[in-house]
């Protein structure tokens, strides 16, 4: 998945961490939801503006980019299935 479309960074928004779709949720929140026991249908339901491939976007980056998240969150986690 080319996750460009999905994943932005900008200066002034959260601190320039990766974002979903320039919104104010970055990658690192849903992987930690994600890491901290939510399923892909929790995430979504808590959060209606994500989707499916936003959250496949976020695992894509993570496992490319893993320096930027932080070794403290698990991308390949085994909770990190259920997609709708």
């Amino acid at each position: 998945m080319d996750h460009a479309a999905f994943i932005t960074a900008e200066p002034g928004k959260r601190g320039g961490q990766p974002c979903i779709r320039g919104m104010r949720i970055t990658v690192r929140d849903v992987l930690e939801y994600l890491d901290g026991g939510m399923s892909v249908a929790e995430v979504l339901a808590d959060f209606p503006e994500l989707t499916g491939d936003d959250i496949r976007a976020c695992l894509d980056f993570a496992a490319e980019r893993p320096e930027i998240i932080g070794s403290d969150v698990s991308p390949g986690s085994d909770r990190m299935t259920g997609f709708p």
